[in-house]
């Protein structure tokens, strides 16, 4: 459908009555910038903080799991893998961004580099932080299926903090809607939209969170290799596959969601949610007796 033209001048004003018309949020109202400290020569953005507050966060929190009994790594192994996630993070990310959602970028291959400009993919992040799993349980010996448990258990802190930023940064909205809580964006046009952040936020971060902590602290997942990573993909998948049915696909793809009638952000967790089912139907028969590498007992 052909979106319509609106005259520059007449913008702001088309913006407010949608906004009084509908109750929705005005974002420009809620106060908030995509820069966090401006100092003039030095500039830093909420999205930088995210990424950094993911990552100290989850260390945290990897350390207090490797802290417990039978845990397939000690802390020497946790400090060097988070090294080697945020490699994967940001290399994945980045190259999976512009393969997938916009190769154009390809043009001038040094805007690969442009991290500042924007553009990350998550599928492309978990991609390189398995890669980097691999690698150090390779170059370690240590279970590298029990180490994506444990990793698997910090991430929804990362996609926590990246919704929000996304947020703040008034970036990836969701489709028109007249729900009571619908915001205004002004790269949105001048209608009410989904905060489609905030719902990824809250499933993906919080209540993917939850799920993993109850499974890790109340029941015996971490002692079958495989189930709380399959949880992770199936329960990541599922959440993020339903809620872009509230998002806005990205410009560049609208065609694409059109002509196969689904985002590529639904394509690709096609394969998590089967992978991530397949290894919890599984995980019941690779449960060994567990040796711990750090922790304090070992557990059949």
């Amino acid at each position: 459908m052909a979106k319509a033209i609106i005259p520059k001048g007449n913008h702001n004003l088309i913006l407010d009555l949608a906004a009084a018309a509908s109750g929705a949020i005005h974002f420009d109202q809620l106060g908030l910038s995509p820069v966090a400290l401006d100092l003039g020569f030095f500039t830093l953005k909420w999205y930088s903080l995210a990424y950094l507050a993911g990552i100290l966060v989850g260390y945290w929190y990897l350390l207090k799991l490797v802290a417990q009994p039978g845990s397939p790594m000690a802390r020497r192994h946790a400090d060097d893998m988070i090294f080697y996630a945020t490699l994967g993070i940001i290399i994945g990310g980045r190259l999976a961004y512009v393969f997938f959602y916009q190769p154009e970028i390809l043009r001038n291959p040094l805007d690969v580099f442009k991290l500042w400009n924007g553009g990350m993919s998550f599928h492309g992040g978990v991609i390189g932080v398995s890669l980097g799993v691999l690698y150090m349980a390779r170059k370690e010996n240590l279970s590298w299926l029990r180490i994506h448990d444990y990793v698997a258990c910090c991430v929804p802190f990362g996609l926590f903090f990246g919704r929000l930023a996304n947020f703040v940064n008034g970036e990836l909205w969701g489709k028109e809607t007249d729900v009571p809580w619908a915001v205004i964006f002004p790269t949105g046009g001048p209608f009410p939209r989904h905060p489609s952040q905030l719902y990824e936020a809250f499933f993906e971060g919080i209540v993917l969170l939850l799920i993993l902590a109850f499974a890790f602290w109340k029941t015996r997942a971490r002692y079958k290799p495989g189930l709380l990573v399959g949880l992770f993909l199936f329960f990541y998948g599922l959440f993020r596959f339903g809620i872009e049915y509230y998002r806005e696909a990205d410009a560049q793809l609208m065609e694409f969601a059109a002509r196969t009638g689904l985002h590529m952000g639904q394509w690709l967790c096609v394969p998590m949610i089967l992978g991530g089912l397949y290894l919890i139907v599984t995980a019941k028969g690779r449960r060994v007796r567990v040796e711990p590498i750090a922790g304090s007992a070992s557990v059949s």
